[in-house]
């Protein structure tokens, strides 16, 4: 099969290193890609958003799969795209309709979802302009914290926990009147906020079955301790140990199955992943959201813990046959860190060169390029995070310490990464 594999971070290069490995895949292409996933398959100069550019690649190198790394392309109807043309709608995309990916892409579609099928989520109440003055009586007469999300997809910064009455209806204000986040905060979601520890866990599904792959936690805070403004995620571990059998029994009972029927109750088309991020609240799980594609850095530590031809998962998806699969995980424990740009998560500077990538690493760790380009033979920093070190042992200190010594040997100007990733589990 030629695959061809949306995005550019280092969710993708992990895609993309275990695509390459399938006895099923023929050539890997991925657009836009990075220095990283050039060693897996070829790059293609291509947004993963250019709907009829990727049309005109997928005729060009005759693919006959798309994987889509990253969720606008699918909040904005790729899977659909492919579906209404003629000559792509042979070509099978992992990934949900819009439809679907509205789960993603609309917290309020997603609160409603929980609430029709009796998922446990915390309690919400969503405001536009034409309830605005509600909203503030809301706001006035809620516990502190109080968490206001934007509707929409705003890159993952449409989240604020306010402490105090006076920042939750300054945030209020400046989403619904100063359109602090565009088009995405149109209309906002107030939440209760759920203090707990958190999970992701990530299925695949065909719309009538799922398989459930390993699940992981990330680190998103940029200091160390879990202080400092939240990014795309500084660091993940897998497996969770409070995350027993007995728990993920109730995700999978509590969660996953009324998800998946009501997808199906509703006639909605989803043939890819589902991650859920779920909070562990004493001992019960709770939805805190859920996203269509798979989470970044959690993938740099799932992929690595699935022992199955992933390509070969990805084909009993489009054939709904999933229930015919068994999924098998290393049992080690894979700890990855990030190494990001100096700044980030606030302004950065790129183009830097980086050292000592082409070091030898021990057999059990793996470096995923994210945000690097290739500038003849030198490596240039092209991103926030730039790239991740993932190390299997047999605890989470042990793997997160072998990680940070091969970060030790790489360098780039203002190369920053956590050193504590993991830190309650040691």
């Amino acid at each position: 099969m030629n695959i061809l594999l949306l995005g550019s971070g280092g969710r993708e290069h992990a895609l993309a290193w275990k695509i390459c490995q399938s006895k099923l895949c023929s050539k890997l292409f991925i657009a836009p890609g990075n220095a990283g996933t050039a060693t897996c398959g070829t790059n293609i100069d291509l947004l993963p958003t250019d709907f009829e550019g990727i049309r005109k690649a997928c005729l060009q190198q005759k693919i006959n799969m798309v994987v889509v790394g990253p969720e606008e392309p699918l909040v904005n109807g790729i899977v659909d795209f492919f579906e209404a043309d003629k000559t792509l709608k042979k070509i099978p995309v992992i990934g949900p309709s819009a439809e679907g990916a509205q789960l993603e892409g609309s917290k309020a579609f997603s609160k409603k979802f929980m609430k029709r099928y009796n998922i446990p989520t915390a309690a919400y109440r969503e405001f536009d302009l034409d309830n605005y003055a509600e909203g503030i009586a809301y706001l006035q007469d809620h516990a502190l914290p109080i968490v206001l999300k934007a509707d929409g997809l705003a890159a993952g910064k449409g989240v604020v926990i306010c402490q105090s009455y006076v920042e939750a209806m300054a945030e209020y204000e400046l989403m619904l009147q100063h359109n602090k986040f565009g088009e995405a905060g149109r209309k906002i979601v107030v939440e209760e906020f759920l203090t707990g520890i958190e999970l992701s866990v990530f299925i695949l599904t065909d719309g009538k079955n799922y398989v459930i792959l390993p699940e992981a936690k990330d680190y998103k805070r940029v200091g160390e301790g879990d202080k400092g403004p939240n990014t795309g995620g500084m660091g993940a571990v897998s497996p969770i140990p409070f995350a027993d059998h007995v728990f993920m029994h109730k995700i999978e009972e509590r969660i996953i199955k009324p998800t998946i029927a009501g997808l199906l109750k509703e006639n909605i088309k989803y043939k890819g992943i589902i991650f859920i991020g779920v909070i562990k609240i004493g001992e019960e799980p709770y939805v805190i959201e859920y996203n269509c594609r798979f989470g970044d850095p959690e993938t740099e530590v799932v992929i690595p813990r699935l022992k199955n031809d992933l390509v070969e998962l990805f084909v009993a998806c489009t054939e709904e046959r999933l229930h015919e699969m068994k999924i098998e995980k290393d049992e080690r424990t894979a700890g990855t860190v990030v190494a990001v740009s100096r700044g980030y998560p606030g302004s950065y500077e790129k183009g830097f060169e980086i050292t000592g990538l082409e070091k030898s690493i021990p057999e059990d760790s793996l470096i995923f390029h994210a945000g690097t380009r290739a500038e003849g033979d030198k490596i240039l920093t092209n991103g926030g995070r730039v790239f991740c070190v993932t190390s299997f042992a047999e605890t989470v200190y042990e793997a997160v310490d072998k990680s940070r010594d091969v970060l030790e040997h790489i360098d780039f100007d203002g190369i920053y990464y956590r050193r504590d990733i993991g830190f309650e589990f040691h």
